[in-house]
């Protein structure tokens, strides 16, 4: 009998081993950066870089067929009201007069063999602005991220908020124990329970309300990040990282402002190459009536051939004023990536200042937390022994429970600091 007991024992240690093992491994962790990184992969602009991407190719592909030999294939019937006729007549020689009714029908092959650049100004163009397009993205994407960690610290602080209030639900049930004891020998009133009973109840609200919202948190974090995230998820805060000095600026907007000067660099070479004399090799094949021959009135075969020289002089009027406006576009980038930096600098000195701010404050609350606990629990022994009111030790228990609400804020709000900084600095 003794050896049954034993293996039932040992069974039910294994069975509760077991199942602790795998309420463990189903326990969801999140971490912020994990959180970023899903939220990103799942918004809908994520699709975006690759719809740009393929333009960019398709466009670049369609710029660089300029140099393939370019097919013009052309039909034409006309009548007009005089042809050319031989104004002198010879003896024994007679010419026939061409028909008023003209056909032709010839396709024109031109191979470019210099665009002064056009084509290859052309495709980086092309290129440019898909970087800038790119980047654009990213700084949307950066917004994201943002999002997610303003939801992520908001559950952080909720979580040590909870925490804070179970330990001041059981200081409150601990002192409400004593003093029944006291009531039943009649060295307390039952008032004095009451007190604590309205306080106990009163924490309850604090935790509902807290509960409520913590669940539109994860409710707006699984919205983020495409998926449902159970109550019982845990949250893992942030390593702390040492954001005592300042750190370079590779944020997506200096990128995007590179190429666009990239871009107005390219716009410029575009406008160039208008000014520059084009070359090419053409040739002409037809058949109609009549052919190259005017004096022969019949259907022939008939071509051309031969080297093409372009220059539209006409760009010249209109290239001094494009080229002021892209020298314009080229300085108006400057004044913004300019003005950008000013202020990510200004923000980076606050956020520095904030940081340093919160880390005082923390050791302050330290010390603080440390003498309204002493406070607190002399007060408690001056409950229990009918010194003071349950008022009395209310307030002291208040005092302390703001002061460690207090710190539990400052240490997320200097996670929160740290992170807000990183993001401000860089992608």
């Amino acid at each position: 009998m003794k050896t049954i007991r034993i293996q039932i024992v040992f069974l039910i240690a294994a069975s509760v081993f077991v199942f602790g093992r795998a309420f463990a491994q189903n326990t969801e962790k999140l971490t912020l950066q994990g959180c970023q990184q899903v939220a990103v992969k799942n918004y809908p602009l994520i699709k975006q870089k690759d719809l740009i991407e393929k333009s960019r190719e398709y466009n670049i592909a369609n710029a660089w067929k300029g140099y393939y030999p370019q097919l013009t294939i052309t039909g034409q019937a006309s009548y007009q009201s005089e042809v050319t006729k031989m104004p002198i007549t010879l003896p024994n020689l007679k010419i026939d007069a061409l028909t008023k009714d003209q056909y032709r029908a010839f396709a024109d092959v031109s191979q470019t063999i210099y665009d002064g650049g056009a084509i290859r100004s052309q495709a980086d163009m092309y290129s440019a602005s898909a970087l800038v397009d790119q980047n654009k993205n990213e700084m949307e994407l950066h917004k994201i991220k943002e999002q997610v960690a303003q939801i992520y610290f908001g559950i952080l602080l909720v979580n040590e908020q909870l925490v804070q209030i179970d330990l001041t639900q059981k200081d409150i049930d601990a002192s409400r124990q004593k003093l029944a004891g006291a009531v039943k020998n009649g060295t307390a009133i039952k008032s004095n329970i009451d007190v604590l009973d309205a306080e106990y109840l009163k924490n309850e609200q604090r935790k509902i309300e807290q509960i409520s919202a913590k669940k539109a948190y994860l409710d707006m974090l699984g919205l983020l990040m495409n998926t449902k995230i159970d109550y019982s998820a845990e949250l893992v805060n942030p390593d702390y990282e040492d954001m005592s000095f300042e750190q370079p600026v590779s944020r997506a907007e200096l990128k995007m402002y590179a190429a666009q000067q990239q871009l107005a660099k390219e716009q410029a070479g575009l406008v160039d190459s208008k000014i520059i004399p084009k070359a090419s090799l053409f040739f002409t094949g037809g058949y109609g009536k009549p052919g190259l021959n005017q004096l022969k009135n019949d259907f022939v075969w008939y071509y051309t051939t031969g080297i093409r020289f372009n220059w539209a002089l006409s760009n010249l009027y209109t290239y001094g004023n494009e080229k002021e406006i892209l020298e314009v576009s080229k300085n108006n980038i400057d004044a913004q990536k300019e003005a950008f930096l000013l202020n990510v600098n200004m923000t980076v000195k606050q956020q520095l200042r904030e940081i340093e701010k919160l880390k005082e404050l923390i050791e302050k609350d330290k010390n603080i937390i440390e003498i309204r606990t002493k406070v607190k629990e002399n007060a408690k022994y001056q409950l229990e022994n009918g010194i003071i009111t349950s008022s009395d030790f209310i307030t002291e228990l208040d005092a302390e429970d703001q002061a460690k609400q207090n710190l539990l804020i400052h240490m997320v709000q200097l996670l929160k600091a740290e992170e807000t900084y990183k993001l401000t600095v860089s992608n």
